[in-house]
């Protein structure tokens, strides 16, 4: 994939998270449906944090053999090479070592944030995607939670990156979205609860405090938060 499509997908994921808010959605469950997904994430989590493909390479939800896993590994060692030239540059990197799906996921958290639209994410594949627009957008983290554990080492490795830590941990692999689905009560049960307590003396609601600040990211446009990428 060439950098021009890589910036197209990144920029579509922008103009669906901003139908879905201008719709009044106030809360997104992030999911992903993918064969071999989990081995371009891997490469994306292995270069943006610096590590060698064997701490995050895993089995995946079928749950892979010995020999499948050492190539599978072997894959990644191999993107690597091809991904740590280009960390400098997000869309470039999206280009080289992750496709047009993992770019408009990208896009999407990043226009979530900017549209201050929280997000659940599930699974190693919507970490990755998170971790890449965390570097484009450092405070973009605040609007996302993380599901559920997947038991891929390199989601782990993702999360504790952005400071993010699973609500639930079921022992689930299975992915597409189940792991946030289930998470999906506890954070609506969350915020009823936090709707209903009192708020506490000399207070200051929040939305009262981000109009006296400039909070860097969340005042851009769609096509600012792309060029960020670059």
């Amino acid at each position: 994939m060439c950098i021009r499509d890589s910036e197209q997908a990144v920029r579509l994921g922008m103009r669906i998270a901003d139908e879905e808010a201008d719709s009044g959605t106030d809360l997104v469950v992030l999911g992903d449906l993918s064969v071999g997904g989990t081995t371009a994430a891997s490469t994306l989590i292995a270069a943006l944090c610096g590590t060698d493909a064997s701490v995050v390479t895993g089995r995946g939800g079928a749950g892979i053999d010995d020999l499948a896993w050492m190539r599978k590994c072997a894959a990644i060692r191999d993107a690597l090479r091809r991904a740590r030239p280009v960390l400098g540059d997000l869309l470039e990197l999206l280009a080289t070592v992750g496709g047009a799906d993992l770019a408009a996921t990208t896009g999407f958290l990043l226009q979530s944030a900017v549209r201050r639209m929280p997000v659940i994410l599930d699974g190693m594949v919507g970490a990755a995607c998170a971790l890449v627009a965390q570097r484009a957008a450092f405070r973009a983290p605040d609007w996302w939670l993380a599901g559920q554990v997947s038991g891929e080492p390199a989601q782990g490795k993702a999360l504790d990156r952005m400071a993010l830590t699973p609500l639930l941990d079921h022992g689930l692999v299975v992915g597409e979205g189940t792991g946030a689905l289930l998470a999906l009560p506890l954070v609506q049960a969350a915020a009823a609860l936090a709707a209903e307590l009192p708020e506490r003396a000399g207070e200051v609601p929040a939305d009262d405090e981000d109009e006296g600040e400039e909070r860097g990211g969340e005042g851009a446009t769609g096509e600012e938060a792309a060029e960020a990428t670059a």
